[in-house]
């Protein structure tokens, strides 16, 4: 979400639009639709390969959630060296934040730095494979580490190609599109991987580190169809630079490290949220897998289903969702609503046998509302030329966040269990409530703009742009 909102506020022209001279009008009057720039169908086809770009990524990421059991068996680790392999790769994130929109408008272009960070992609998942192949874990860290450095840029790469291709009245549903994408990666992941394993498993005649490695050497096939839909963006969007005289898409980040000391108080808050949120949600994940095993006697083919329903339901939630908040408005009362269900669904999880199924489905409803309310709520409280900062600086602490608190996950889960994990979820939500009821509080206090209805937030637009003129 915050890619998309970084990416949006740049100023650039849109393939929808015209194009003002004549020669792409020759160029293209005489071209099939589905080759046509200009065309529907051609954008559709370029849709396609971007909503695919990032699913190798997002398939790959929770590869150790997926195969929680086996990685720990096979490379005979315990649960807090189970958890540096997210470490490892919220870690280069805490810099690349800040460095990978400045990467693809000023250095590499967005055509060579999306191959460049699908590379990296494939050559971290590929490393990840090795080291399981050869027993080695200081192998497999150094393999998530290399993975995350494209993993996140990547990201910002899908969604300054949207902007570039679909900015107008489309672009909420392709950014919805991608989304969906993203967690269908996620999804299939966590229920497919598992049998893989299992169909290798009995090929090999016995588990192993071997196994293990081939199965996440088969995963990163996934990694090499996203890399084969950077070379094909690549070519069309060249193509359509050529025949529309188009120049490349922006991200639109503008990276200012000292706007830091001039953010208000309400923004600090947001990034308390976000942090308090998103560290009891991955984590979590991360290790559900044997929680469903061990406290409600799931098979192990359960539990990932279930680890899953957060992401199956996100898929088709997250553009709905994001539609009802931008008709709506309140995004500090979405927000609260978010925490509230989420650290309820925490609650039952902890300290009841109800079915799991019940606090899954409401965590990955939570889950989506809050990403579609929270987000965009930056926009409203900093200057417009701050936002690349601002996101950039979110993204960062939520890495640095996730980082820290899955190393502690897995210590807490060492020694006191369960139960205690999920208490320390619990004090990371509430947390996160301190910080939307301190919110509501300063916003209504200043007279903020972060609790309006849209209604008012659109009227206020126009008297602006009147008194401005």
């Amino acid at each position: 979400m915050c890619r998309a909102t970084m990416a949006d506020s740049g100023e650039r022209r849109s393939l929808l639009k015209e194009d003002d001279g004549d020669d792409g009008e020759d160029v293209s009057v005489n071209m099939s639709p589905l080759c046509d720039p200009r065309h529907l169908l051609h954008r559709i086809l370029v849709l396609i390969f971007m909503c695919f770009l990032g699913f190798g990524s997002y398939f790959c990421y929770d590869n150790p959630a997926a195969l929680q059991t086996q990685v720990m068996q096979d490379m005979n680790l315990n649960t807090a060296s189970f958890m540096q392999l997210y470490a490892w790769y919220s870690w280069p994130n805490v810099v690349l934040c800040f460095l990978g929109g400045f990467l693809l408008d000023r250095v590499f272009g967005i055509r060579l730095g999306t191959i460049i960070f699908s590379l990296f992609v494939l050559i971290g998942q590929i490393i990840f494979a090795a080291g399981a192949l050869a027993n080695h874990f200081w192998l497999m860290e150094a393999g998530r580490f290399v993975f995350g450095i494209g993993g996140e840029s990547l990201a910002v790469a899908q969604n300054t190609y949207a902007v570039s291709w679909f900015k107008g009245k489309e672009l909420n549903l392709v950014f919805g599109l991608q989304l969906s994408m993203a967690r269908l990666g996620s999804t299939v992941n966590m229920n497919v991987i598992g049998w893989v394993y299992g169909r290798i498993q009995m090929m090999m005649g016995s588990a192993g580190h071997t196994t293990l490695g081939i199965t996440l050497m088969i995963a990163a096939s996934t990694c090499v169809f996203s890399l084969t839909c950077a070379l094909v963006l690549g070519f069309l969007d060249r193509r359509a630079e050529k025949i529309l005289h188009k120049e490349q898409g922006k991200t639109g980040e503008v990276i200012k490290l000292t706007d830091v000391k001039h953010f208000p108080f309400s923004l600090w808050l947001i990034f308390i949220i976000c942090v308090g949120y998103y560290v009891a949600i991955f984590p979590f994940i991360g290790l559900g897998q044997v929680f469903f095993i061990e406290k409600f006697g799931f098979s192990p083919v359960q539990a990932r289903a279930i680890n899953s329903v957060v992401y199956i339901i996100s898929a088709p939630a997250s553009p709905v969702l994001g539609f009802m908040v931008d008709r709506t408005g309140r995004n500090i009362m979405w927000v609260l609503l978010a925490v509230v269900t989420t650290l309820l669904s925490h609650l039952m999880l902890a300290f009841t046998l109800w079915n799991p199924w019940i606090a899954m489905s409401i965590l990955g409803l939570s889950y989506s509302l809050l990403a579609c309310a929270l987000w965009p709520m930056v926009a409203f409280v900093v200057a417009e030329h701050q936002l690349g900062t601002a996101y950039g600086f979110m993204q960062s602490i939520q890495n640095l966040g996730l980082a820290i608190i899955s190393l502690a996950a897995g210590a807490i889960l060492d020694t006191k269990g369960y139960l205690f994990l999920e208490v320390f979820f619990i004090v990371c939500m509430c947390c996160a409530l301190i910080a939307v009821v301190l919110l509501y509080l300063y916003n209504s206090y200043t007279e903020g703009e972060l609790n309006l209805s849209a209604s008012t937030r659109a009227r206020r637009a126009k008297a602006l742009s009147e008194s401005s003129e």
